[in-house]
């Protein structure tokens, strides 16, 4: 067989093999776009519980949750329809005075649902509550949230306290989950930990490394679970040429994101959900399409985009731009990460570090799909510039229709 003709062989499989590709991502696009209301963000609730052991057998615990969905929660939870058209007139109404007087008026039904939901033992045995005050409201993450006090009796000094919470469950049908934020000082202790549907409880006796493996866990999984940061991953991965340009891109990413984060932290940052969303589904879209203008831009020299590259660290004018671009977003994916654990306010410094761990489980699931695809994209650049340059196309093509649909939903508040 000739050169020509196996040249025309590889040529029709590298173009089959595009074409199946686009044909898969077009299928996942399809998928996802059915399945965007569980994948958005916003669809989680973040309860806050500050627990303190004033003396022996005494466990003072302040509650901070949602205000309308302690509402809907209670109010079916108990079988209490005046206190669900109570509460969710006071809630239409924006009044927080109105609003605290109809969780006052029915705190029974309120204290039964939460009471049974969140608990705390010592020494294994149960403390019991007693409601202490009345119900206080106040803006958190751009919403009401209910403050409540309960005062704990335990029997007898104990070594160790255990604390559960399962509420707002998702089998419950008004969120796809919770998680619930702890900071405590008891047994001698003081620490923070993060409660959801996979890890309801904890023990003042586990390790520092156990404590803090509960935030990088929740820091892997909200990337692994938020597409919309996957997807921008994929647009940096699919624009970048070579190593040094992902490598790059990922650490201007991550020095954006961490800062924002920290700062949201600190409490000296406080950006509405309301504009970052669509900004995050704007940045996939924009980061995604800069690579398909290039291509456009050069047409018939598309592919050397493949091997171009000069200038300090080998990035062009466009290459410097494009960084500055992805680090102006990554700014923006850093109060996006923060509002996963619903920081608006500042907090503990013990805290703070929990935060910065769940940071760091963000880094290394970032770092793992870098090393997961770019490979992989380099071989097919280097074996075959023109199927490499197909796919990262279709790819940024796959991920800037993602980022644009999101961007609408989101701004349209669908």
């Amino acid at each position: 067989m000739s050169p020509a003709a196996r040249r025309r062989i590889r040529a029709v499989i590298a173009a089959a093999a595009v074409a199946v590709l686009f044909s898969a991502l077009s299928t996942l696009l399809s998928t996802l776009l059915g399945a965007l209301p569980a994948l958005a963000h916003g669809f989680t609730s973040t309860v806050y519980a500050s627990l303190v052991s004033p003396q022996a057998g005494h466990v003072r615990t302040e509650l901070q949750l949602e205000y309308d969905l302690l509402v809907v929660s209670a109010a079916d939870y108990e079988k209490d329809d005046p206190l669900f058209k109570a509460g969710t007139a006071a809630f239409e109404a924006g009044d927080a005075a109105q609003q605290a007087a109809a969780l006052d008026s029915h705190a029974d039904s309120v204290v039964a649902y939460v009471t049974e939901r969140f608990g705390v033992t010592a020494g294994g045995k149960a403390c019991t509550p007693v409601r202490d005050g009345g119900f206080t409201i106040g803006p958190r993450e751009g919403v009401p949230y209910a403050r409540l006090t309960l005062d704990y009796r335990c029997p007898g000094a104990a070594e160790a306290h255990e604390v559960r919470s399962a509420l707002f469950a998702g089998s419950e049908g008004y969120v796809r989950d919770s998680k619930t934020i702890v900071t405590y000082d008891l047994d001698l202790k003081t620490g923070s930990t993060a409660l959801d549907a996979q890890h309801r409880s904890f023990s003042t006796h586990q390790s520092w490394f156990e404590r803090f493996w509960e935030f990088f866990r929740l820091g892997a999984e909200h990337l692994l679970g938020g597409l919309d940061h996957i997807l921008f991953l994929l647009a940096l991965i699919a624009g970048s040429r070579r190593l040094r340009e992902i490598v790059l891109a990922a650490t201007t990413f991550t020095l954006a994101h961490s800062v924002t984060f920290v700062l949201a932290a600190l409490g000296l940052v406080e950006v509405p959900a309301s504009f970052v969303e669509p900004v995050i589904a704007l940045s996939i879209a924009v980061v995604a399409g800069w690579h398909l203008w290039r291509i456009w831009r050069r047409r018939s020299h598309a592919t050397d985009l493949e091997t171009a590259g000069h200038g300090h660290l080998s990035l062009d004018r466009a290459g410097w731009t494009r960084l500055a671009v992805v680090f102006c977003f990554g700014l923006v994916h850093g109060l996006g990460f923060a509002s996963a654990l619903g920081i608006d306010q500042a907090w503990s410094w013990t805290l703070l570090w929990s935060l910065l761990v769940f940071n760091v489980g963000i880094e290394v699931v970032q770092l793992t799909i870098i090393v997961a695809v770019f490979p992989l994209l380099a071989l097919l650049r280097h074996r075959r510039s023109i199927a490499g340059l197909w796919t990262t196309g279709a790819i940024a093509a796959g991920v800037s229709a993602m980022g644009l649909v999101w961007f609408v939903q989101r701004v349209l508040g669908l």
